[in-house]
């Protein structure tokens, strides 16, 4: 497993998965830092100006995965990451990329009073001659203050929660290895959808309300919104995938057949496969039956009903434009072929 110690500055991961890795017998300390430092020195400049923060690369989110799984398999015994992560779109990038690895995570938050990080912060060691250095990780460090307070909100259903502010480093991690061993320290309960080695077929279905917007849902295992539906199964029919998807992530049972919008070819993209993804007119849900959907909390973390120009604002590019293409199919009453999003013929 992963045990991810997750918290702001100040509130003593690194000291704290240090001496956890020696109370874990066959453990090894993976710094998802690293990543970034090898990622600073790699990517052109022009690259590393347009973020702010490394974590902000995709590139870095999908090698802390790929580093980790080669950990993970080259050692065979617990990684302990001490990393901050208040981005919930990147905590599940990240969790489900080890999560469809089979690679189970154990999220736990250190957490510490604003006073008593303050404090530590401003008690950190100095870098020994840069004054001006020292400065100014102090103030990134103060700078961070105000997003982990906006994140715990998320942060605190999320993770198994330990307030760090009265205890040593040696303390802090004889109680997440008790937690660990316990079996309840943040277990991270994410869908652990297989990853693909070949091309896909997916079946997805839209459902309107009775102002024709589309419902989506927003997936625990990645980043972005989706619609309804999943991966078909071998020797499984599309629409039986697109029924029993639906049934399974939000309780609706279709008893009416479904409608074909879209069928697009998904080229290959690395890391993904690409492959073949049909959408399905579902048709209308009222009110009274939207009101009953009931979402597993282990895939799916909320719903809701978006006009096409909101849907902009959720869905990445290619869900963007097969969204589309199928409200104008469903305008016209007749299915479109599209190959990586255009339409054919």
């Amino acid at each position: 497993m992963i045990v991810w110690l997750n918290g702001t500055f100040g509130a003593g991961k690194t000291t704290a998965a240090r001496i956890l890795v020696d109370l874990l017998p066959g453990s090894t300390l993976y710094d998802p830092e690293l990543v970034g430092d090898a990622l600073r020195v790699m990517l052109p400049r022009k690259r590393l100006e347009d973020v702010s923060d490394y974590q902000d690369l995709p590139s870095w989110r999908r090698l802390v995965v790929e580093v980790g799984a080669a950990l993970y398999a080259e050692t065979g015994g617990v990684l302990v990451a001490p990393m901050t992560l208040f981005r919930q779109d990147y905590r599940d990038e990240i969790f489900g990329g080890f999560a469809s690895r089979r690679i189970p995570v154990r999220h736990v938050l250190l957490h510490a009073d604003e006073t008593i990080l303050r404090r530590r912060i401003e008690l950190r060691e100095e870098i020994p001659g840069d004054a001006e250095a020292s400065a100014s990780v102090r103030r990134w460090c103060l700078d961070h203050l105000a997003p982990y307070r906006s994140a715990l909100s998320w942060l605190t259903g999320d993770a198994y929660v330990l307030d760090t502010g009265s205890l040593t480093p040696d303390e802090t991690a004889e109680r997440v290895a008790e937690a660990v061993r316990r079996g309840d320290a943040g277990p991270c309960d994410i869908v652990q959808t297989p990853e693909p080695t070949a091309q896909t077929v997916a079946a997805g279905v839209l459902f309107f309300d009775e102002e024709d917007r589309v419902l989506l849902v927003d997936p625990t295992y990645k980043p972005g919104w989706e619609f309804p539906g999943g991966v078909v199964e071998t020797g499984e029919p599309p629409t039986r995938t697109a029924v029993r998807e639906v049934a399974e992530e939000l309780g609706v049972r279709l008893d009416r057949p479904l409608r074909l919008l879209v069928v697009d070819w998904e080229p290959p993209r690395p890391p993904g496969h690409g492959g073949l993804r049909l959408l399905f007119d579902g048709g209308r849900l009222d009110a009274d039956t939207a009101g009953r959907l009931l979402l597993p909390g282990d895939e799916l973390r909320g719903w809701r009903f978006v006009s096409e120009r909101e849907a902009a604002q959720l869905l990445p590019p290619t869900r963007l434009h097969r969204l589309s293409w199928a409200l104008r199919a469903r305008e016209r009453g007749r299915p479109l072929h599209l190959e990586a999003g255009v339409p054919v013929g």
